[in-house]
C-alpha cells in the first residue's frame, strides 16, 4: 500500500533542487535546445508507459460508476474553473497578475492519476472506480485543458487563445498518441511494465524534473525571481490553500448530496480535488510557448505539494473512521 509522509518527500526535494539548479545554472543556447528535445522524448515515453500499465479490466471494472465519474469530471473541469474566476477579485491582489494566471491554469488541469488512486486505496475507497475516473480525467484533459485555459485566461495570454487549436494538436500528438500506442502494446509489454513499476516512477518523476528544469531555466533568463517577490509567494500559498479547501469540501458534500456510499464518496473526494503535475508541466510548455512558463507552473508545483500533504492526513482519517 502506498504511504505518504506529511512533510517534504524526496521528489519534492528533487523539485526544489531542480529549481535551484535552473536558477544558478540555467540551460542556454545549444544546451537549451538539447534539453528541449529530451523533454519531448521523455514525456512521450512517460505516457507510452502509462498506456501500457493501465489494464482494460480496470477500465471496465470502474466504468459502470457513471454518476461518480460525471461528478469527478464536473469538479475537475467545472468547479475548479468557476472557483478560479469567482475568487479572483478576492485572491488576485495577494499575488502578481502572472502568478494568478498560473492559478487559473491549475484550475483547467485534469486530475492526477497516481496519487488519486493511492489515496483512495489508503482511505479504503472504491479503487477500480478511482483508476477509471482518474485515467479518464487525464485523457479528457488533453483536449479540455487547452480549451479551458483559453477561456479562463482570455486575451491575457495570446498563447492560450490564438494557439489553442494548435496546442490541442500538439498535446494530442505528444501525450495521447504515445498513450494509445502503449495501450496497443500492452498485450506484449504489459506484464513487463507491471513487474517494473519502479522504472515507471523513475520515468514519471524524471520527465517532470527535466521539464521543470527547462521551463525554469528559460524563466530565470527572463528574470523570474525579479517578477516574484517573497510577499507574492506567501500570497500564493494562501490562494492555493483556499482553492484546495473549497474543492475538498465541494466534492465531499456533492457526493453526500447524490447519495454515494462511503467508498464512492472517498473516490469522489480524492479524484475530484487533485490537479496533475505530470500533465500540467508539459501542457504549460506547449500552451505558453515563448512566455514565462516558470511563473505559470509555480502555482502548480506548490498546489501539488499542498494536495499531497493535506490528502495524506485526510486519507488516514477516512481509514481510521472506516470501521474496518
Amino acid at each position: 500500500m502506498a504511504r505518504f509522509d506529511f512533510g517534504f518527500d524526496r521528489f519534492t526535494l528533487a523539485l526544489l533542487a531542480t529549481v535551484g539548479t535552473a536558477t544558478l545554472l540555467p540551460a542556454r543556447g545549444a544546451a537549451a535546445a538539447l534539453f528541449e528535445h529530451a523533454t519531448v522524448a521523455a514525456i512521450a515515453l512517460l505516457f507510452f508507459l502509462h498506456g501500457a500499465k493501465l489494464s482494460r479490466e480496470a477500465i471496465v471494472a470502474g466504468a459502470t460508476h457513471w454518476r461518480l465519474h460525471l461528478t469527478v469530471f464536473a469538479a475537475t473541469f467545472g468547479l475548479f474553473p468557476l472557483l478560479g474566476l469567482a475568487l479572483r477579485p478576492l485572491l488576485a491582489p495577494l499575488v502578481t497578475p502572472e502568478l494568478y494566471l498560473g492559478v487559473l491554469f491549475v484550475c483547467a488541469l485534469p486530475a492526477t492519476v497516481q496519487s488519486s488512486i493511492a489515496f483512495t486505496s489508503i482511505a479504503r475507497g472504491n479503487v477500480p472506480a478511482a483508476v477509471c475516473s482518474a485515467s479518464a480525467s487525464s485523457l479528457l484533459g488533453i483536449v479540455l485543458t487547452p480549451l479551458l485555459a483559453g477561456a479562463l485566461l482570455g486575451a491575457q495570454s495570446p498563447a492560450a487563445v490564438g494557439g489553442t487549436l494548435h496546442a490541442v494538436g500538439r498535446i494530442v500528438l505528444e501525450l495521447l498518441v504515445p498513450f494509445m500506442a502503449g495501450q496497443l502494446a500492452r498485450p506484449w509489454i504489459g506484464g513487463w511494465v507491471d513487474r517494473h513499476r519502479a522504472m515507471l516512477k523513475f520515468v514519471d518523476q524524471g520527465s517532470i524534473l527535466l521539464v521543470v528544469y527547462v521551463a525554469f531555466s528559460a524563466a530565470v533568463l527572463q528574470g523570474l525571481w525579479h517578477q516574484v517577490p517573497p510577499r507574492a509567494l506567501a500570497g500564493l500559498a494562501v490562494v492555493n490553500a483556499v482553492l484546495l479547501a473549497l474543492a475538498l469540501l465541494g466534492t465531499r458534500y456533492a457526493a453526500r448530496a447524490l447519495g454515494f456510499d462511503r467508498s464512492d464518496e472517498i473516490t469522489t473526494v480524492f479524484c475530484g480535488s487533485k490537479k496533475s503535475l505530470a500533465s500540467g508541466v508539459p501542457m504549460a510548455k506547449v500552451l505558453f510557448a515563448g512566455h514565462a512558463v516558470g511563473v505559470i507552473v509555480l502555482p502548480l508545483m506548490l498546489f501539488h505539494q499542498m494536495q499531497l500533504m493535506v490528502c495524506a492526513v485526510l486519507a488516514q482519517k477516512y481509514a481510521r473512521n472506516s470501521g474496518q
